[in-house]
């Protein structure tokens, strides 16, 4: 489908005419307004406004890639509000520093925002019941929000009436907006009941529209022609003579570009994608390479043993005194080591982006998770100020982290740049976004434990050495460890876990060379992905050496005392609530039940992503081994899961499934390598994700609570793998410590 950029914008954002708003020049969070003109529309805050017919225009800053993130955060306002929900609309807006940080990762979306909105919708119930309490001629004590109506009785006024024919000045401070009166939990009337997300039938009908949709009259199409290497190459012969014999071919140029992050492409432009596509194949481009063009899987996994040996290297994220002293004095000790592979995302929807300049303002057109990240690299690339340039917001056909990278939007905004601001198309192929892509990086972890009298465990050390995408795309994301130096905490997180193992040490590990061949990115779930395999599946280990049941030691261990006893807002409970739900899994999955020979059930448990916004999951997998080949069969996943308040049921069982399906694609089917600088798989033939004949029986519960709402994105991401693993010992004995887990190694660990 192709559409005008016009009717395309026009379709998916309302008109945001009248949508009054003052904010400070450091662009508060809350604008304050009073209605100039009253007949249009009120906004008593920054994130929505009302209409003269009572239509809730909720602003959203965060990126629809599948997650229905709209539809929840429009009901966190609405439920507040009052509003009418048949009258509540989504405006995903572009980008504008009013919004402050747009960023969409980490499953911070609900979090972030429900208290935000919340505020929001309680500054807009309270604005407009004063003023609808003025029409009706009664006191606003007497009056009630509810269903887009301000009550007296038997008495009414409409939120569009009052928004018409009401004084709407109200106005808060961020301070009163703080202390603002939250609903009680007995009275809300959407959050946590069922709903369809609003932008179900536009993806259905062919009217949602995603960033290849994008179109302007007079733009020419492109394709890069990528480099050797992520980084260092340098084009040094452009031969266009067989690409000239491409009809529609237009020209190729090597792109210069000061923010270094499309170093050594050539764009290749034509008058439609297929002749661009073409001539790609045709043109004939010579490179200079650096020494990371002959970088293998090896390589990187060599390089991150040895940065472990070096007691030295990384940042210690956690480090109680006394772990050296534990171990000295254990009764016995263990120490495991475990790895992953390279991880790409493979999204359906390759990169592309829509570039131009158009009266004094560069637009680029494309899907995109972190706006605030992107636009500083497009403003060094461009030469020019960030003000002067928009990302307009699009539908993203996956994201998965891949587009909180947006750097290929550099890339077709210096493809417009170079032909004198001209539209441009750029648009890649699925090949050409597999070797562009920002991989999950390898990863080569060595857990430690000591145990003291009777079992008990004294101590842990925990060293994780990988690629930091943070460093590479984010560094003032990065704090300091305990030794001074910084770390990524997108790529330890997990380690930090809520067992009490008496002295903790974290060491996270930058593996320089990864850094250096490719730029790392954030995958979902990003860190936990390996800590937890790492942390989960070392718990069963350590069980076994202690000889006591995997369910009861770790229950053991998850006491909330000390760090892990939790704090308010969001974890409230600490490890309690992690323990209540490893209960209930056991319970639920059957632990302890006789299994079919070669039929095994293995736990696993997670807080999720971060310390200060803990998911409470776990997850019981049944498999069965074949024992003759070392096949594996995922034959039921069960997942009971602690967000705190659930706001869209839907949308959370949604992505509990996703993440959970995606977390046991990660572990037995998805997998890459570096060959010669690049990944060797760049197409679904030779990289297989899950398949629907694989997909098992899911089972997913969640604890009902009235807590803050977390995160539910990627916490059942990092909690398959390692309970498919542990399932894989009970069934046969087989203790496999890489993943992805492939057959050969299961058959050579029962062997072993």
């Amino acid at each position: 489908m192709s559409v005008s950029l016009d009717s395309a914008k026009d379709s998916v954002a309302p008109s945001r005419r009248g949508f009054l708003v003052t904010v400070s020049a450091a662009g508060a969070l809350f604008g304050l307004s009073a209605p100039a003109d009253a007949a249009d529309s009120y906004g008593p805050t920054l994130w929505y406004d009302i209409d003269r017919t009572g239509i809730v225009t909720v602003h959203i800053v965060r990126a629809e890639m599948g997650q229905h993130v709209g539809t929840a955060i429009a009901r966190i306002v609405a439920d507040e509000l009052e509003a009418d929900w048949s009258k509540v609309k989504i405006d995903h807006v572009d980008s504008d520093p009013k919004w402050g940080l747009m960023v969409t990762g980490g499953s911070w979306s609900v979090w972030q925002s429900y208290p935000q909105y919340s505020q929001a919708g309680a500054a807009g119930r309270i604005a407009l019941i004063e003023a609808g309490a003025k029409l009706l001629g009664v006191p606003a004590a007497d009056c009630i929000a509810r269903n887009g109506a301000v009550v007296a009785g038997k008495r009414s006024v409409s939120f569009g009436d009052i928004v018409a024919k009401g004084d709407l000045s109200r106005k808060f401070t961020e301070a009163e907006l703080g202390k603002l009166p939250m609903k009680p939990v007995a009275e809300r009337r959407l959050i946590g009941k069922p709903a369809q997300a609003r932008d179900i039938p536009g993806k259905t009908n062919g009217q949602g529209l995603y960033g290849l949709d994008a179109k302007v009259p007079g733009m020419v199409y492109a394709r890069p022609k990528l480099p050797p290497t992520r980084y260092g190459s340098k084009v040094t012969a452009i031969d266009e003579t067989a690409a000239k014999a491409v009809p529609g071919y237009i020209r190729a140029i090597a792109l210069e570009d000061p923010s270094g992050t499309v170093p050594g492409w050539v764009m290749v432009y034509a008058d439609s994608f297929v002749a661009a596509d073409r001539a790609v194949e045709a043109l004939k481009v010579t490179w200079a390479t650096p020494a990371a063009a002959k970088v293998s899987e090896a390589d990187l996994q060599a390089r991150a043993r040895a940065l472990i040996a070096d007691k030295a290297s990384g940042s210690t994220a956690v480090e109680d005194p006394g772990v050296d002293a534990a171990f000295a004095a254990a009764k016995s000790t263990l120490e495991r080591t475990y790895t992953t592979t390279t991880a790409l995302h493979f999204q359906m929807e390759p990169v592309n982006a829509l570039a131009f300049e158009k009266d004094g303002k560069f637009e680029i057109h494309t899907g995109n998770q972190w706006q605030s990240l992107v636009l500083p690299w497009l403003a060094q690339a461009l030469g020019r100020k960030e003000e002067t340039i928009v990302l307009r917001t699009y539908l993203l056909g996956g994201g998965f982290g891949r587009r909180l990278n947006g750097d290929y939007a550099v890339g077709a905004a210096l493809a417009s740049k170079a032909i004198g601001g001209k539209p441009v198309k750029m648009v890649m192929t699925r090949a050409d976004d597999s070797r562009f892509d920002s991989p999950r990086s390898p990863s080569v972890q060595v857990v430690k434990m000591a145990f003291g009298e009777a079992g008990r465990v004294t101590a842990m050390d925990h060293a994780a050495c990988a690629g930091w995408p943070t460093l590479a795309m984010a560094p003032f994301f990065m704090p300091k460890g305990a030794n001074g130096a910084a770390y990524d905490p997108f790529a330890i997180s997990g380690a930090n876990h809520w067992y009490n193992v008496g002295a903790q040490r974290v060491r996270a590990i930058g593996n320089d060379l990864a850094n250096e061949t490719f730029r790392p990115g954030w995958l979902r779930s990003v860190g936990p992905g390996w800590t937890n395999w790492a942390v989960e599946s070392f718990m069963d280990e350590a069980a076994l050496a202690a000889g006591v049941d995997p369910l009861e030691f770790r229950l053991r261990m998850l006491d909330a005392t000390g760090r892990n006893a939790g704090s308010a807002p969001n974890a409230v409970g600490g490890a309690k609530r992690q323990a209540a739900v490893l209960k209930r899994l056991a319970a639920k999955a059957g632990w302890g039940k006789p299994r079919p020979k070669n039929t095994g059930l293995g736990l696993a448990t997670t807080f999720g992503q971060e310390r200060d916004m803990p998911t409470w999951t776990a997850c019981a997998a049944r498999v069965n081994v074949n024992p003759a080949t070392g096949a594996v069969k995922v034959e039921k996943l069960t997942l009971v899961t602690d967000a705190g308040t659930i706001v869209s049921p839907d949308g959370a069982l949604a992505q509990v499934e996703g993440a959970a399906l995606w977390g046991m694609s990660l572990a037995l089917f998805e997998g890459t390598a570096f060959e010669n600088g690049q990944v060797k798989d760049t197409n679904l033939d030779g990289y297989t994700p899950l398949r629907m004949g694989d997909v098992p029986d899911l089972d997913i519960e969640f604890v009902p609570s009235t807590e803050a709402p977390v995160g539910l994105g990627e916490p059942a991401t990092t909690v398959v793998g390692p309970a498919i693993g542990n399932a894989i010992f009970r069934a046969v004995g087989a203790r496999v410590r890489d993943l992805p887990i492939r057959s050969a190694a299961v058959k050579a660990a029962m062997k072993g």
